[in-house]
């Protein structure tokens, strides 16, 4: 098994999630995903830290693209406009081909309390380099956060029609309608809810 093998990375996530789909995740062990994906052990830990981080690798590059395209909208752009231009700078990593890994890995979560502990720290992550990215652009602490907040909510929401659909809008599509609906829900709080 070759340790400097090309595409080493994607091939290990795609084994793991075939045998986390077909076996369970307890039941799946770090030299399984390698000798599926046809590399040593070795190659597997310069690649990821443990067995949960294999699912949540592109987190880390989803935060990186969301707190650069706050960085790179407008100048005066408002919050919400701020989140709009970061989901569309995610549109680069959260491609048709990304669709099905998404899927096999809601599945796996969904099942798991011990890797949704990992998804949780995750989103907390993204949610922290939105607020860091709008607070560089001068918003204050709780706008920031709020906006943050909002912007992991309409973003979760997001995978979930994005998963569903079958129209092949991009991913910030779904990702700027959440947005618009979570806005106008939020008008509605202090209403009474309909009998």
């Amino acid at each position: 098994m070759s340790r400097w093998a090309p595409d080493a990375r994607e091939r290990l996530e795609v084994a793991a999630l075939e045998l986390f789909v077909e076996n369970g995740y307890a039941e799946t062990t770090v030299a399984h995903i390698a000798e599926r994906a046809g590399v040593n052990r070795a190659t597997y830990f310069r690649h990821f830290a443990d067995k949960r981080e294999v699912l949540f690798g592109g987190e880390d590059i989803l935060a990186e693209r969301f707190g650069a395209g706050i960085r790179s909208a407008a100048p005066g752009a408002t919050p919400i406009e701020c989140l709009r231009t970061a989901f569309a700078a995610a549109d680069a990593v959260m491609t048709e081909q990304q669709r099905a890994k998404v899927a096999q890995r809601v599945l796996v979560v969904a099942a798991n309390t011990e890797v949704q502990e990992r998804g949780l720290l995750k989103h907390a992550r993204i949610a922290g380099t939105i607020n860091a990215a709008l607070r560089e652009r001068g918003a204050d602490e709780l706008t920031a956060r709020l906006a943050a907040e909002v912007g992991v909510l309409a973003f979760r929401v997001a995978v979930e029609r994005w998963m569903k659909s079958t129209g092949g809008e991009s991913f910030s599509h779904h990702a700027a309608s959440a947005l618009t609906d979570l806005q106008a829900r939020a008008t509605t709080f202090d209403s009474n809810p309909a009998p």
